[in-house]
């Protein structure tokens, strides 16, 4: 349905994963999928070669380590979700060697009602020593910053991630089977109707709509979300590109499908997290007067969101504190003064 309704993402052609523009992607918010960018990696040969071949590829790289996947019957669609209370979850999670999954992924390879099997972001580094470095990108700091960013793989059969957001920007590369990414921009969040905080299908804050069967009268504003979506479908070598923020409902699509990702955020690493911002607002400023959010508003616009230097610039250096240039030490100091505030 999504494919229908939704425009393309943009399609770009670059002859190298550097060759990316980044700095583009992420101030225009424009998602851009890289087509056939890493057909060459080992990986992606040979989930062409089959999905047998892709499996034992991974063996080859496997050190044994117990991951976490996901299992539910076919009675879910391939649909994570929750169940019909939305207090509690549709599938079951367990920790188990990587062989446990991949040998339930092929004995029901062949089924047209399978039951819905994944491992989720499974750390590449931690559990297929080898893997990224045979299979890499050759980005560094130009692109990543300070920090090098989260790599994982999602291994599993024909399965939905319900659309949701993530801090980080990400790099998306289909190694074997296909993918669907519906994409909607940040500002969609209330077109998207975001189910609860906790518990969560798989960490983050998930739309409740059922793309597939959307319910219009319950989610009306869903047709607008749609009227800015964007869909890429992914085939084994294609390279995704989008920023944080981004709300993304994933599909894969084939019996046996493997994604590689990359998240990775330019904040310093002194920085917290803004959920946790969003988590003490809902405490402090949510049910307050509507005058008084107003206000504070302000306050945010002025101390927060805009430039960085502005609240602090008519000081003294030595009396601008946290309005001043932020470092690892400030940071403590001032995450120290907050801890306190609150155990109050």
């Amino acid at each position: 349905m999504t494919a229908l309704t939704a425009r393309r993402v943009l399609e770009a052609a670059v002859a190298t994963p550097a060759d990316i523009p980044f700095d583009a992607i992420l101030a225009g918010q424009t998602p851009m999928l890289f087509k056939g960018l890493v057909r060459d990696w080992p990986i992606v040969r040979e989930g062409l070669e089959s999905s047998q071949a892709a499996r034992d590829y991974l063996r080859a790289h496997d050190n044994g380590g117990r991951v976490v996947g996901y299992s539910a019957g076919p009675e879910i669609r391939g649909r994570f979700f929750y169940d019909e209370t939305r207090a509690a979850v549709n599938f079951k999670a367990e920790r188990a060697p990587l062989e446990t999954f991949l040998g339930r992924l092929e004995a029901v390879e062949d089924l047209n009602d399978a039951p819905a099997v994944y491992v989720g972001s499974a750390d590449l580094d931690a559990y297929f020593p080898g893997l990224k470095a045979e299979n890499d990108l050759g980005l560094g700091p130009e692109v990543y910053g300070d920090q090098p960013p989260m790599a994982g793989i999602w291994i599993g059969n024909r399965t939905v991630a319900a659309a949701h957001w993530d801090m980080s920007n990400n790099i998306a590369v289909c190694a074997a089977g296909r993918r669907r990414f519906t994409l909607f921009p940040p500002d969609q969040v209330g077109n998207l109707y975001p189910g609860p905080l906790e518990p969560t299908p798989g960490g983050q804050v998930v739309s409740m709509v059922d793309f597939e069967n959307p319910d219009f009268d319950a989610h009306p504003g869903f047709r607008d979300a749609l009227a800015t979506a964007q869909v890429a479908d992914m085939e084994p070598g294609d390279v995704l590109v989008y920023p944080a923020l981004w709300w993304h409902q994933v599909e894969a699509l084939e019996p046996f499908n493997i994604l590689m990702n990359y998240w990775w955020n330019a904040a310093p690493g002194h920085a917290d997290t803004p959920m946790n911002t969003l988590l003490h607002g809902l405490l402090s400023l949510r049910d307050r007067p509507e005058f008084e959010k107003q206000a504070w508003r302000a306050m945010f616009d002025y101390y927060v969101f805009g430039p960085a230097d502005r609240a602090g610039a008519h000081l003294p250096e030595g009396a601008r504190g946290p309005l001043g240039p932020m470092d690892a030490m400030t940071a403590r100091r001032l995450r120290a003064q907050l801890l306190d505030r609150l155990n109050r």
